[in-house]
């Protein structure tokens, strides 16, 4: 009988034993041998003659260009033809190529004679594959063709019948020798993925189209629409293929575009609409609504993730049965090495059973991880829109006590760590199964040893209480100190221009810092405590281990290899839940604390819904009714804020309000609104209505979008608009005009300006009311007139109107004047009747009377006197203008004519082409996180020294475990009736010396890394906050608060208690894959020829994902900056919002900004599985390959017992590899919050605060003259000059008033003084110092200002008015005396009263005081007054000129007002325009010049009560 050593390598891989009919025929070998082999250089030659033949052709005709146009509506078509069939084929050439290597060296190692007819077989089969791989590729992405090749689509065909053939004999075979071969392995795989290709190519589409034109063609334009047309809207999740998903293949289009360049927003589809925030937030709603406001929040998030949840828990039971499938069947294994199969090919299908079990376990494991996100984006969606949705809503009182950083800090901190909940939900079931599934095979494999295994767990499991009650109460701490940093930082931040030109920074810098040191003291115990719990449930898989295998042996139990490494291998999966229990008790502990805190913030109480009751504007003939109202901020305050209130306002009517400070003016407005607690009363509002606010709230956004404000855009309504408004110059000045981007809190805009957007959003809503709250002390007294007479006589004449105003001139236009004082109204009628009562209002009209011929007087000339302006007799107010001197009115026209003529020259010049906004999208990297960035966190905590001692601690740990389960696999004798190379005691005595040895690594391991994550974060904070404090105000004008607050809150969450474990786990697992390899390699060297081709096949696609990967996780923290700049705009704004009825625009719009965040972390989230699972593949193939490696050598050449630690090694080999992808992936994603964080190290800074060896001294400034000497500035280098070398003295001792038109350079001046923007040229020099020679901290605290916005901190009153504690509670008293506040102060608990923030609490006018108070306090040389008034009555305006006039006899006094008697009385006045200086002298002189600038002012503000009404 012949017989072919290639039939048996071909048939049976080997086997020793004969062949059945088929093999002893000749004619039966080489027929199958040609079956094989010849057909593949045949079909070769037929596809390689064509292809050149092809290519002589190609040369010859005219170039066509093609694109390939991918329809995503076929997504199934993609992954089941074209693409399926190129992997196909390329798996096919891997096998066939192993299989060539592997021929030879199985021949080798048995040292058997080769037969080079299988060789051929396999090295023919391989070339064939590769060239039909190219030529497949080639087919289609360079000829482009839409159906696959005919002769192609033959031999696919015609090699699935061969397979199908060799299989059927294969199989015939087997039934004969009543085993399995490998061949039969071999033929089922290549039949299985041959019948892909036989679907293709009965499909013959490719699943891809092609455009194809003349080059001539204008080819672009149509591929470029077309390619907007197929654009996706949505992720192509949403229409994949049950393959596809499998797969993670849906994933592919966005790698592809990412591999190709930086990722950016647009590049990423949307989210299904099931995980959209609207969707989420409505179920989040019905079922908090159906449950009630006390429900559990916990069990509301439950619900509405209840299908995913559910979901996730089968997969992890068929995760948590497929892991113990291993250490099931490991003893059966070792037996199998040892020969002792009990039956035919059984460690073969073992190893294939081992196979389907990983793939079983991979494929749930990357769905579960898959699901879990989609749960934690829903969860983190709904929080934040109900987070939201309750700021808007929240009352006066509930917002005293949360403040907007602490709000921020619910959304940014608290919403995250419940979210994080979702990854341990399960584990409250799934841990115990894990550990009753282990159990079982412990009770198997050790019978009554096991249960002192269970004991050992449950005593492990039983430390939970200790440590879940620790770990809450540190977590709860942080928390609290987070919010009062976060609090505090907001604050600063918001207030940044006003500390510096305090300077305050270093001050409030050390304040941070103090509340940082607070947060940091919890944060260490909480590491502490960490360390303690990590070193115990490290060390309870040891622990547990000792104490069964000490139980066999003290009850006699036999311990075999197969018994030991079952026991191992289930030890060692046993650890990832125990080795979960740290982080599980501490997600239970924050989230928690953080579910408490979020619950508590939702149920606090809202606005009164029936505060305000609406009535239909058919059924009443009043605009708006207050009956015996009473209303408080306070309701437990002791008097109410308004009181009496009985107001019935007809429709159609302008009514003004007017009062001193403090008298409840905003208030009375605020009860219209709604926004103050109703204590009784009625109110009624017909109509709708829009509200203009004090302190002008300015969206971030375009100019025209902050005018529209949601409503559809009317080229001719808002044309009109701009031009009541005055506004349509001041656009020309912009680079942009109305589509300029208006910087947070309008920072790029000037007040005037800011509070005509104000007023002109709400003139573009054509309400039925309106409200305006002292609109007009923000613009000069040219454009009040002009706003005045255009918008509340013009436009709004038809309309219900109440104003409050300080302005008397505005009073006699008011149908009805309400006068308020201590909460009450006081006087109600027309200006002529109250003015004849003889009462509080004479005092307000008397003041301005004052104020008015102090002017008359300076100016001796025939302006119209206060008396013809105020006393006269007529009750008609159009009567009485038409009495008044028609050459006056003349002489007012013509002051008009020159000043806009004027105006539009200065616009002209002023008008600038800036190449870019103010406020940029925000700064990313691009491309690989730069290992500075790394260097940068690793060197921060003792320059890295820690770093070496961490990695040799784990490495040697990872020696120790390696060595005691070598030891004990060693030392334990394979079967029962061997008898063991060592004592039962010293076994053990041994296992448990190394066992202790690894645990102490991992304390010190676990501690040191602890102190570095700490000390790193420590350090990190601190020269973020330092960069961030000495940053120019420029940085804070073009940066949003809310990108300084992500890094602030969520970066530096990040890398406090994140990022040191991460990185950690990276080494970690690096080291345990080395052990991994090590043990491995140590048995069968020959597992490096598959491990080193896959390992390489791993790195080429963690680094095709990650380029993907790190771009969307940049782009997820780009994302998050505006979902917070919103919300804290939104919050500041909510009055202004709900007054013109906009939260559902607004709530919109954050869902919007919600979804945006989501997108890259869902793809994100792909991307990582799509990776994994094909890690988890190859990992898996090195298993299964290195399992048959084993069973394949003989009996000399391994040890069965280090071959069955290999093994249990190689389980968990896909584990860890997956692991360190992942945490390598996971790592660089979260460094970029280290990332973002050293970005602002790099922050331009400042000029020194102090220059040691050029200090002034101590008594600088004495006099207080300054010298401005050709000064030269500008906002950046290529910009134009603002300042344009102006030349003067203000000198020592003298009041000097600063006068011009918007953009004329005051505030630039001022901003030169006090160096917050330095010149370009000339100089400034105070008292003989140039201020450019010395610190910036000993200029700006020798100065002092009272700013036009003013500010009042969180706090008392005392902190407010010193906060750097250097005066006594006397002097602080004295200063309130003297700026009016003494008696406010007293009836609100005097010194030590709160200030909310903002300084809510106190009216506009009285923070104007409080300003005034620091400055009377600080009594510098040089004191400068912007607008310092604007926000007080005319008698108080007088007041404080008079203080000023009294405290501040010897300094130098400079004036920016837009009231004209608070200029008048100064000794110089400097008008300014273009930049350049046109007049400066004193006020007399000066108005003795007609034709003068500041004469035209006066005469202009003169006339202003006979222009108002618009006669």
């Amino acid at each position: 009988m012949m017989e072919s050593i290639w039939a048996k390598q071909l048939l049976g891989l080997g086997e020793d034993k004969q062949r059945g009919e088929l093999g002893d025929s000749i004619f039966g070998v080489y027929m199958r041998f040609a079956l094989a082999i010849v057909p593949h250089p045949v079909f070769v030659v037929s596809l390689i003659l064509p292809f050149f033949w092809k290519r002589c052709r190609v040369c010859t005709q005219e170039p066509k260009s093609s694109v390939l146009i991918t329809t995503y509506s076929k997504k199934l078509q993609y992954v089941i033809t074209y693409k399926m069939a190129l992997l196909t084929c390329v798996s096919l050439l891997v096998l066939y190529c192993i299989l060539g290597i592997w021929s030879p060296l199985y021949w080798w190692l048995r040292a058997r004679p080769k037969d080079f007819g299988a060789e051929g077989e396999y090295v023919f089969q391989a070339m064939a594959w590769a060239i039909i791989s190219a030529y497949a590729y080639y087919s289609l992405l360079k000829e482009s063709k839409e159906k696959f090749p005919l002769l192609l689509r033959m031999w696919w065909i015609l090699l699935l019948i061969l397979y199908a053939f060799f299989l059927f004999l294969n199989i015939h075979e087997m039934k004969e020798q009543n085993h399995i071969t490998l061949s039969i392995v071999v033929e089922i795989l290549a039949l299985f993925l041959s019948a892909f290709l036989g679907y293709a190519s009965f499909c013959g589409r490719t699943g891809e189209s092609f455009l194809t034109q003349s080059i001539e063609e204008p080819l672009l334009n149509d591929v470029s629409e077309i390619s907007e047309n197929l654009k996706p809207k949505v992720t192509p999740y949403a229409t994949a293929s049950f393959l596809s998903r499998m797969s993670f293949s849906w994933m592919k289009p966005l790698l592809d575009v990412g591999h190709k360049k930086p990722l950016d927003i647009d590049d990423v589809p949307q989210v299904v609409d099931v995980h959209k925030a609207d969707h989420v937030y409505r179920k989040f709603r019905n079922q908090l609504d159906a449950k009630g406001s006390g429900s559990s929040i916990a069990k509301i998030l439950f619900l509405i993730v209840l299908k995913d949840v559910l979901f996730t828990g089968l997969l992890i039971l068929i995760r948590s049965c497929s892991s113990y499938i291993g250490p099931y069947f490991i003893d059966n294994f070792v037996q199998c090495l040892a020969k002792k199969e009990q039956f035919a090919s059984e460690g073969i299908i073992l190893a294939f059973v081992f196979l389907l079990a990983k793939l079983v376990g991979s494929l749930s494991e990357r769905h579960l991880t898959f699901t879990t996100v989609h749960i934690c984006i829903c969860v983190k969606a709904a929080l934040t829109a109900a987070l939201y949705k309750k700021g808007l809503m929240l009352s006066n009182q509930a917002r005293q006590k949360h403040t907007s950083g602490e709000i921020i800090n619910y959304m940014s901190v608290d919403a995250q760590r419940i979210e994080e909940l979702s990854w341990y939900v399960h584990d409250i079931w799934a841990v115990p199964l894990q550990i009753l599934l282990a159990m079982v095979i412990l009770y198997q494999t050790l019978g009554l040893a096991s249960l002192a295994g269970v004991a050992a767990t449950v005593l492990v499991m039983m430390a939970n209480s200790p440590l879940v009650k620790m770990q809450e109460k540190y977590n709860e701490k942080i928390m609290e100190e987070k919010d009062k940093r976060m609090k505090a930082t907001s604050e600063t931040l918001r207030n940044m221009r006003i500390l510096k030109l305090q300077a305050w920074e270093s001050r409030f810098l050390l304040k941070l810092e103090t509340l940082r040191r607070e947060e940091c003291g919890w944060l260490k115990k909480y590491f502490y405590a960490l360390s303690v719990t990590t070193f115990i449930f490290w060390g309870a898989p040891t622990f547990v281990s000792v104490v069964s295998f000490g139980s066999c042996i003290i009850l006699g139990v036999p311990l075999t290899t197969g018994r030991i490494l079952s026991a191992l291998a289930t030890f060692k999966i046993l650890q990832e839940p125990i080795n979960s229990l740290p982080d599980f008790i501490s997600v239970i502990a924050q989230s928690k604390v953080s579910l408490d805190r979020i619950a508590d913030f939702l149920n606090q109480e809202e606005l009164q819904q029936d505060a305000v009751e609406k009535v239909s504007k058919d059924s009443t003939d009043y605009a708006i009714e207050i009956q015996e109202g009473v209303f408080s901020w306070d309701p437990a305050a002791p008097t109410p804020t308004i009181r009496g209130l009985d107001v019935h306002i007809r429709k159609g009517i302008r009514v003004a309000v007017c009062g001193t400070v403090g008298s409840g003016k905003s208030s009375f407005l605020s009860c219209m609104l709604g926004e103050i607690s109703k204590m009784s009363g009625v109110v009624k509002i017909s109509g709708t209505k829009a509200y203009v606010s004090q302190s002008p709230w300015i969206p971030s956004g375009k100019i025209r979008d902050n005018v529209l404000f949601g409503k559809e855009w009317d080229k001719t309504r808002y044309e009109s608009v701009l031009q009541a408004c005055a506004f349509k110059k001041d656009l020309e000045l912009f680079p942009y005009g109305d589509q300029t981007e208006i910087g947070e809190r309008g920072i790029n805009l000037s007040g005037g300006q800011k509070q005509r957007i104000q007023i002109a959003r709400a003139l573009y809503q054509d309400a039925d009311i309106y409200l305006f709250d002292d609109s007009f002390s923000a613009v000069d007294a040219h454009t009040g007139t002009h706003i005045f007479q255009e918008c509340l006589l013009g436009i709004l004449g038809s309309k219900t109107v109440v104003y409050v105003t300080h302005q008397v001139e505005f009073l006699f236009a008011a149908d009805l004047i309400l006068v308020m004082r201590d909460g009450e109204i006081t006087q109600t009628g027309k200006y002529e009747d109250i003015l004849q009562s003889n009462t509080h209002f004479e005092e307000l009209v008397g003041a301005h009377k004052k104020a008015l011929k102090s002017i008359d007087d300076m100016e001796n000339s025939e302006i119209l006197s206060s008396q013809v302006l105020f006393e006269g007799s007529s009750t008609d107010k159009k009567t009485s203008v038409k009495d008044v001197n028609h050459e006056k009115l003349q002489k007012a026209q013509k002051v008009h004519e020159e000043i806009e003529s004027q105006n539009q020259r200065e616009n002209e010049k002023d008008k600038e082409d800036r190449s870019s906004q103010l406020v940029q999208e925000e700064e990313r990297e691009k491309g690989r996180v730069s290992m500075w960035v790394y260097w940068s966190y690793i060197s921060a905590a003792y320059k890295g020294a820690l770093i070496p001692i961490i990695l040799l601690a784990h490495t040697v740990f990872e020696l120790l475990q390696i060595g005691s389960n070598y030891w004990i696999a060693w030392a334990t004798p394979l079967t029962e009736d061997q008898r063991p190379p060592v004592t039962k005691s010293f076994l053990i005595l041994v296992y448990i010396t190394l066992a202790l040895c690894s645990s102490l690594c991992i304390l010190a391991r676990t501690i040191l890394l602890c102190l570095t994550g700490f000390e790193s974060a420590k350090q990190l904070f601190s020269k973020m906050h330092s960069c961030i404090f000495r940053a120019p105000t420029s940085f804070f004008d073009a940066t949003p608060t809310g990108r300084i607050l992500n890094r602030a809150s969520n970066d530096q969450s990040q890398v406090d208690q994140v990022i040191p474990f991460q990185l950690g786990s990276v080494a970690f697992t690096f080291i345990e894959i080395l052990g991994i390899i090590a043990v491995m390699s140590q048995v069968a060297w020959q597992v490096f020829i598959m491990f080193i081709p896959v390992l390489a096949i791993c790195i080429w696609y963690q680094q095709y994902y990650i380029v993907t990967s790190r771009e969307l996780s940049r782009l997820i923290g780009v994302c998050k900056a505006p979902i917070i700049q919103h919300f804290a705009e939104s919050i500041s704004g909510a009055a202004t919002i709900r007054s013109f009825d906009q939260e559902t625009p607004f709530m919109n719009r954050n869902l919007h900004l919600i979804d945006g965040s989501s997108k890259p972390r869902f793809h994100k989230n792909g991307a990582l599985q799509w990776l994994c699972f094909r890690l988890d593949l190859l990992s898996n193939l090195i298993v299964v390959f290195t399992m048959v490696l084993l069973l394949c050598l003989p009996e000399s050449v391994i040890n069965p017992s280090i071959a069955g630690l290999a093994i249990t090694y190689g389980l968990t080999l896909n584990l860890a590899q997956a692991l360190l992808i992942r945490y390598l992936c996971n790592l660089e994603n979260n460094m970029i919050s280290v990332e973002r964080i050293v970005q602002y190290l790099r922050i331009p800074s400042e000029p020194p605060l102090i220059i040691d060896n050029c200090r002034p001294n101590s008594c600088w400034p004495s006099r207080g003259t300054i010298d401005i000497t050709n000064l030269q500035v500008r906002y950046g280098p290529h910009l134009p000059l603002v300042l344009k070398g102006i030349s003067c003295t203000f000198p020592g001792g003298k009041n000097v008033g600063i006068v011009g038109r918007t953009g004329c350079g005051k505030s630039t001046l001022i901003k030169s003084l006090f160096r917050i923007v330095d010149p370009v040229g000339g100089r400034i020099v105070i008292d003989g110092i140039d201020i450019l020679t010395i610190g910036l901290h000993d200029l700006r605290s020798t100065l002092s200002i009272i700013p036009q916005d003013p500010t009042m901190f969180d706090g008392t009153t005392r902190n407010n008015l010193d906060p750097l504690g250097d005066y006594s509670d006397d002097q602080i008293q004295k200063a309130l005396e003297k700026c009016q506040l003494g008696e406010i102060v007293r009836s609100k608990e005097k010194l030590d009263s709160l200030v909310t923030e903002n300084g809510e609490n106190w009216s506009m006018g009285q923070r104007q005081l409080v300003c005034l108070g620091r400055v009377l306090l600080k009594q510098s040389r040089v004191l400068v007054l912007d607008e310092a008034t604007a926000s007080v009555d005319t008698a108080t305006d007088g007041l404080i000129q008079q203080t000023i006039r009294n405290q501040f006899t010897d300094c130098t006094v400079i004036t920016i007002a837009h009231r004209i008697p608070s200029v008048c009385n100064s000794d110089l006045v400097l008008v300014l325009s273009d930049g350049n200086i046109i007049e400066y002298d004193s006020p007399t002189k000066l108005l003795e010049n007609k034709s003068s600038s500041f004469a035209k002012l006066v005469s202009e503000y003169t006339v202003r009560s006979i222009n108002v009404d618009g006669k």
